[in-house]
């Protein structure tokens, strides 16, 4: 029979065991060797406003490259929170995926300097990498709920979150109809690296309430009896499970329309909203300019690889997925209002851009030739901006003959189906951009510049 003494200690440490990360409590005492302090400072409303707009105010495509932080998609909404809560002197935590918490309270760094700036602060710098390498979009769900979809509540500093596989940060709230989506993004991509953010219109897949993904916000930390835990889930203000209930997405498209219309349920007039647009779309080319051009000096003729730092300051694949959103919203429109596209085409054929000393082009010639604008710096200013179609083809097709024989040398014998399905894939876009060069007449040799 066991005594009292054992049964106490075996139900302890049952207790002990079972107990989750998230509601785990941390010794809370300030220390001088922690990553930074708090004090009597606490997330409500107020703050998580204020984040918002710092969020809104501070983060831009380049912000991990100028900070030379490396980044993935779940790297980006984790850095960010703690980034501002270090600024802010906030309390943060994360939990890592062996199930522990680490915050603003850990001590592991102590013996490393630290600064008044985050950035030349080795002591958190050396906290935050660690933090990034132990969490994922699958640390996520212990470290967020899900909030009712509202204006109120979806604001910039907000997690998209698609299930176990991505995630980014919603970077500001347009309310005035000049996007394709009110709802704007920064995002990253894997594996992490010092990388730019890609700014996107929102886009995502139905939420889980099993992973509880979709729009959510990070929980905040509180302390209770001197220790640090997790508020309940349900106790946040912004709580919600409505993007999960079956009849979310009544009456609409999909889940990306649902939260579009219940942010900004006005309906804009179609020439109203095409001008709105217009404006953004010039606004984007223009800001294209100086990153082209700049990435023409520095990386034409010479050695600016795919991945390579000079890469990710001057490629531009985000900014031209954007840009060719924006376009296909704009023909939407169009279409859907049966309006005549050439007035449309007219107005930003007045819109001159200097795309070099000596040249210029207009907002229509990118309107029309969108689809072959090149994001590479190593490329030709004519190239970057899709006035050599026939080059760009050819391009193409090239790179994805290379791709289809590289995938046979790699695959074709060790794994001969998996070899088949991405080769199938290769193999489209060759029978694609060869029916685009027979429609083009274009030659069958790469126009040189």
């Amino acid at each position: 029979m066991l005594s009292m003494q054992n049964l106490i200690r075996i139900v302890f440490l049952s207790i002990f065991f079972i107990m989750p990360a998230n509601v785990f409590p941390y010794d809370s005492s300030e220390s001088n060797s922690q990553i930074w302090k708090v004090g009597e400072r606490r997330w409500n409303v107020q703050e998580e406003n204020k984040y918002s707009k710092w969020v809104t105010d501070n983060i831009t495509e380049d912000f991990f490259i100028h900070y030379k932080v490396p980044v993935d998609c779940a790297d980006v909404v984790y850095a960010i929170r703690w980034i501002y809560a270090r600024i802010s002197h906030l309390p943060a935590g994360a939990t890592t995926l062996d199930n522990q918490l680490i915050g603003h309270w850990s001590k592991d760094w102590g013996n490393l300097h630290t600064n008044k700036k985050w950035y030349k602060d080795q002591r958190f710098r050396t906290a935050l990498m660690f933090m990034l390498s132990k969490t994922s979009t699958k640390s996520l769900p212990s470290d967020t709920y899900p909030i009712r979809i509202a204006a109120d509540s979806v604001k910039a500093g907000t997690i998209f979150f698609i299930a176990e596989s991505h995630a980014g940060i919603v970077q500001n709230i347009i309310l005035d109809g000049s996007t394709a989506h009110p709802v704007q993004t920064f995002e990253a991509t894997l594996p992490p690296h010092i990388q730019k953010l890609n700014h996107k219109n929102f886009i995502s897949t139905n939420p889980e309430s099993l992973f509880q993904s979709g729009l959510v916000k990070f929980r905040w930390l509180v302390k209770k009896n001197g220790l640090w835990q997790y508020l309940p889930v349900k106790e946040h203000p912004y709580y919600s499970e409505e993007q999960y209930s079956s009849t979310f997405n009544k009456g609409y498209v999909d889940y990306i329309e649902s939260v579009a219309k219940r942010i900004d349920p006005k309906i804009y007039d179609p020439y109203d909203k095409i001008n709105r647009l217009m404006d953004v779309f010039a606004r984007q080319l223009r800001d294209r300019i100086p990153i082209v051009l700049k990435g023409y000096k520095q990386c034409y003729k010479k050695s600016c690889p795919e991945g390579s730092y000079l890469w990710e300051i001057y490629s531009t694949p985000g900014r031209d997925e954007y840009i060719y959103v924006m376009i296909s919203h704009i023909r939407e429109i169009i279409k859907k209002n049966n309006l005549n596209q050439e007035d449309v085409l007219d107005k930003i054929a007045k819109i001159r851009l200097q795309i070099s000393p000596n040249r210029y082009i207009t907002a229509k010639q990118v309107f029309q030739n969108v689809a072959w604008i090149s994001s590479d710096p190593e490329d030709t200013i004519s190239n970057r901006w899709g006035l050599d179609k026939c080059n760009i083809i050819e391009r193409r097709i090239k790179n994805a003959q290379d791709t289809i024989a590289f995938i046979r040398d790699a695959y074709g014998k060790t794994n001969p189906q998996l070899a088949e399905r991405l080769i199938l894939v290769r193999q489209m876009i060759v029978d694609d951009m060869t029916e685009e060069k027979n429609k083009s007449n274009c030659t069958s040799s790469i126009i040189k510049d």
